[in-house]
């Protein structure tokens, strides 16, 4: 059979092919027009939906409420507690001990430096029960742990307000969280005072200290420094004098301004050598203090530079008891030191106490903190038990 032949038309496969494109994108564009229209309707009618609900709400009654911030997110939310511990220096840990073991579920905040000043010093070893001595670090830790152990919730934080005007003792933790407390023991340390040369915290614990009576013993036989000019210069000098083979005191004037009868002590200590009018430049020291750079004369037409090699930079230039939140309502000598009733911890507020170096300016030692502190718990649980 033959194949049958094709059909013809009027137009070829060339010629359908275009008119066929063309129509095809007439269609579409159609379809286009009307979902776009479609979608703009929509939009539109949702538009004035928006417009209306938002034109009801703005004529509501406006809730000043909604527009401040949350109460509890500013003032801090008031917690009620039996016995407020500030601090966590030897003093604050005992009067933990002993708080908590008298049931006055004691809480306390550590405060800007955990463990207190001890944390700073390297060896320990005129605390009793230490035989081969112990770091201050590790000797808070052990406190921390026994105070837990009975109970103290222990928290960190810093004290920043009080408000012991009326029957409640009010503190703010940092500047939010209010504790209302029966009894408020304050166990806020002193702070010691340095030059702010850069040198002193590069050599914190290796030839820096601020207390003669708990460093002096590692410098027998060796020669030291102290700076100050005051009676705790003066103290510190021979006390170190009685330890050391020699001791320069570094003064910033041409005259001491402690006592005659310390002045007259220390002048006449053959192994004590007074640096008049002289300040401290710097440290120098490979990993440890081994010398002094010094200014003589400053500010003068002979100012000359100087150098001393020693073993140990004593810092005797005072001690600030960290007591300014409380100077409002506690009686404070006049550096600040809070004063206590007689041989008691009680401040002239009742459920206030006060005890280690934020009430010593005399010892302010370790041991003595301590043995305050377990006086501060005492007089706070015999106060709670008559009230």
């Amino acid at each position: 059979m033959r194949p049958l032949a094709p059909q013809t038309s009027t137009l070829n496969q060339a010629e359908l092919h275009p008119e066929l494109i063309a129509l095809l994108n007439a269609v579409a564009k159609v379809i286009a027009f009307f979902l776009f229209a479609n979608i703009c309707i929509h939009k539109m009618v949702n538009f004035e939906k928006t417009i209306n609900s938002q034109q009801m709400d703005f004529f509501k009654p406006m809730n000043i409420a909604d527009n401040q911030p949350d109460a509890k997110k500013t003032k801090g939310e008031v917690e009620k507690v039996k016995c407020l511990i500030i601090g966590s220096g030897p003093a604050g840990f005992t009067a933990a001990i002993y708080a908590a073991r008298a049931n006055l579920s004691p809480v306390m905040y550590e405060g800007l430096q955990p463990g207190g000043q001890l944390t700073t010093t390297t060896e320990v070893e005129n605390f009793p029960g230490y035989p081969n001595g112990i770091t201050g670090p590790e000797m808070m830790e052990d406190l921390k742990k026994q105070a837990i152990r009975f109970g103290t919730d222990v928290r960190w934080g810093l004290a920043t307000a009080a408000d012991l005007s009326g029957p409640k003792h009010l503190i703010t933790i940092d500047e939010e969280k209010v504790i209302e407390a029966e009894t408020v023991i304050i166990a806020t340390g002193a702070t010691a005072q340095y030059l702010g040369i850069p040198d002193e915290q590069k050599y914190a614990g290796s030839g820096v200290s601020a207390c003669a009576t708990c460093d002096g013993f590692f410098y027998r036989k060796k020669d030291v420094a102290v700076v100050g000019g005051g009676d705790t210069a003066l103290e510190e000098a021979i006390y170190l004098a009685g330890l050391c083979k020699k001791v320069y005191m570094i003064v910033r004037r041409n005259v001491f301004r402690g006592s005659k009868v310390m002045q007259e002590r220390a002048m006449k200590t053959p192994n004590i050598e007074i640096l008049w009018k002289h300040q401290t430049q710097g440290l120098f020291g490979n990993g440890v203090v081994e010398g002094v750079d010094l200014i003589v004369n400053k500010g003068e037409s002979n100012e000359t530079t100087a150098k001393i090699k020693v073993d140990g930079f004593f810092l005797a230039i005072g001690h600030k008891p960290n007591s300014d939140i409380f100077k409002q309502y506690l009686e404070t000598d006049e550096v600040g030191y809070i004063k206590t009733l007689g041989d008691t911890s009680k401040t002239k507020i009742p459920g206030v106490f006060a005890c280690g170096d934020v009430m010593d300016p005399v010892y302010k030692q370790a041991i003595t903190a301590a043995g305050s502190g377990c006086k501060a718990a005492i007089d706070a649980e015999r106060y709670l038990s008559e009230i």
